[in-house]
């Protein structure tokens, strides 16, 4: 089943909207970091959950998964290709992670603020356009390959059911940090989301 058509109005509401969110989530970032962080505009992409799991690459990955809490229902997942992650984590606390032994839990906290800082400033400008209260989740943290981790955070959707993710990448500094974010509403909830939008 292919994603329904929506209105191209509706889906540049949306659009704006998770623009606000990455632009705020970036000034957060680059506050805690002390390096500029950049965050793309936002591009919007329909694919079934096969599909999305299939444009993603083999390399190794640490994933954050958050939950949307309120009237909302969807996730939001975070992926940082491995290097980045300790890039990342390096800059934040002064060292590299050791090479191919398991993160610490100071290193896993650190990664999990990340994430919660993300969620939060895409959640606070979608609620506010809604009128709404939307809170993440505790993050859940997963490292292993793309297509892998990310089929776990997508559970297993209804065969057939198409998804509408919000897609944003960012760079830290000078140097491009490949990853991305995606925010996945739920089927039922995206209906609500753009009718909302389209009366506001």
């Amino acid at each position: 089943m292919t994603v329904p058509e929506r209105q191209e109005t509706d889906l540049q509401a949306l659009s704006e909207v998770c623009s606000i969110g990455m632009r705020h989530a970036a000034t957060a970032l680059s506050q805690l970091m002390g390096k500029p962080v950049r965050i793309d505009i936002p591009r919007l992409i329909a694919l079934d959950p096969a599909s999305l799991a299939q444009s993603l690459d083999a390399r190794e990955v640490t994933c954050l998964h958050l939950q949307i809490l309120g009237k909302v229902r969807g996730s939001i997942v975070i992926l940082l290709h491995e290097e980045n992650t300790r890039r990342i984590l390096q800059i934040l606390l002064g060292k590299l992670p050791a090479a191919g032994q398991p993160l610490s839990d100071l290193e896993i906290s650190t990664l999990k603020e990340i994430g919660n800082i993300l969620a939060s400033a895409c959640l606070n400008a979608l609620g506010g356009s809604l009128k709404m209260s939307l809170l993440p989740s505790v993050p859940n943290l997963e490292r292993g390959e793309a297509s892998g981790v990310l089929a776990q955070a997508l559970g297993h959707p209804p065969a057939g059911e198409a998804i509408l993710v919000v897609d944003a990448m960012f760079s830290i500094g000078d140097t491009p940090c490949s990853g991305s974010i995606f925010l996945i509403p739920a089927t039922a909830s995206l209906e609500a989301i753009l009718a909302s939008l389209a009366t506001s």
